[in-house]
């Protein structure tokens, strides 16, 4: 364990990071090099730490593939570690240097690392949040969904233009069940084309499973978050998409008011304001793309199914056109979803029965041995019913085309739901 830090950091160091190494570069407050450049190889990053770094130091390095570890490797030997986003260090980018050979390491990267320590030096560097340890797990995670996703998707489009290459008429039902490998096996195809279809059929089949497996743990994950169960009352969100957002935003007190959360989405409107002249255009994608991507697929869903956000589309999409509409919506709802974790609040639009229907459908998802204390379906809805404040005269839903589910009486008599602007 080092010695205690100080208020004050005597030396600035600039890293740039590699794949297998990284260069560092240190100043001091007046901008003279007191650490000349050093190339690290990742092997002896340990030694190197422990010889050169001290609890007077503070360190800057940029977002990449290996930040995270290296984060949690510097902080407990430096004063402190600010990671920073790289479009926020334009110089870096805009560098341009002769291409040359050094001994140690290439001009270009300590010039990059140069540019970090003056700038934090300087103080003119912002560092981005940087989550706990189980918000990047459950990001991983989330991400790794998405790209087994994608492999599945990518093989399913394959398998479709087999057909329309040969002008084939697919079975009705299920094209990519398991018990259609027989009609696909025997499609008049060549060798190698056979070979395609087989490895592309096994990829999907691959993915599909994973997909299950992966799903199924994330849904678990989301019965036992209260953000989670809170957001799936909205119109698009399921227990999936609940989870990606809450993911993607971390700690919700880090933004003041929705503007900085849509920003922080990239769903807020470019402005160009000069003089008496004002224009918006598109908006920016300066923010985070998963959140950005499953805000819009929730109001896709949200514009197909719930009676507010189908007059909201039909008003918008004339002036906008369905896409730009579309994205608009996102943005409303993503505004609902601070409302909703920072007020701890219920949408002004939210349907009762549609949303106990909702909430039914999760808790058979999920699984009952899932939910604590052994609860059954129907008193895991009425559980997150009175937590949202919703329908406590609701004694029975729909479910099923002649079914009812009976419900359990509330402990909550009153009904209390916040106007939640949409704007």
């Amino acid at each position: 364990m080092l010695d205690q830090k100080t208020n004050v950091p005597q030396r600035f160091i600039g890293l740039d990071v590699h794949k297998h190494y990284l260069i560092a570069l240190g100043v001091d407050a007046e901008l003279r090099v007191v650490l000349p450049a050093q190339r690290v190889e990742f092997t002896r990053l340990e030694n190197w730490m422990n010889k050169t770094l001290t609890p007077q130091d503070a360190v800057v390095l940029e977002m990449t593939t290996n930040t995270w570890q290296l984060y949690d490797e510097l902080t407990p030997r430096v004063h402190s570690v600010t990671v920073v986003h790289p479009p926020h260090v334009a110089l870096i980018t805009r560098s341009q240097v002769t291409p040359a050979l050094t001994a140690r390491c290439g001009v270009t990267d300590k010039i990059a690392a140069s540019i970090l320590a003056r700038l934090l030096a300087k103080g003119l560097l912002v560092g981005i949040w940087v989550p706990p340890q189980e918000v990047r797990e459950l990001r991983a995670l989330i991400a790794q969904r998405s790209k087994i996703t994608r492999l599945a998707t990518q093989a399913k489009n394959r398998l479709h233009a087999v057909l329309q290459r040969h002008h084939t008429l697919p079975p009705a039902g299920n094209l990519f069940h398991p018990d259609q490998l027989d009609w696909w096996s025997a499609l008049p195809l060549g060798p190698l084309e056979k070979i395609n279809l087989q490895s592309d059929w096994e990829s999907l089949h691959f993915a599909e499973t994973q997909l299950t497996r992966l799903t199924t743990r994330m849904n678990e994950l989301a019965v036992q978050d209260e953000r989670v169960l809170r957001l799936i009352h909205l119109p698009g969100f399921g227990g999936v998409t609940a989870l990606t957002v809450v993911a993607a935003i971390g700690d919700i007190t880090r933004f003041p008011d929705a503007a900085h959360l849509v920003g922080y989405a990239g769903l807020g409107t470019r402005v160009h304001d000069s003089g008496l002249t004002t224009r918006t255009g598109r908006i920016t994608k300066a923010g985070r793309k998963d959140l950005r991507s499953v805000l819009v697929e929730a109001a896709q869903i949200a514009a197909n199914t719930h009676p507010h956000w189908k007059a909201e589309l039909k008003r918008l999409e004339p002036r906008l056109g369905r896409n730009k509409a579309i994205v608009a919506i996102a943005r409303k709802l993503l505004v609902t979803v601070w409302y909703v974790l920072t007020e701890e609040t219920t949408d002004r639009f939210a349907e009762p029965e549609r949303v106990a229907r909702k909430l039914m459908h999760f808790a058979y998802q999920v699984g009952k041995s899932h939910f604590p204390r052994e609860q059954s379906p129907a008193q895991f809805v009425r559980q997150q019913l009175d937590l949202l404040l919703l329908a406590p005269d609701l004694h029975k839903i729909a479910w099923g085309k002649k079914a009812f589910v009976s419900l359990p009486p509330s402990v909550r008599l009153e009904k209390k739901v916040s106007d939640v602007p949409h704007t």
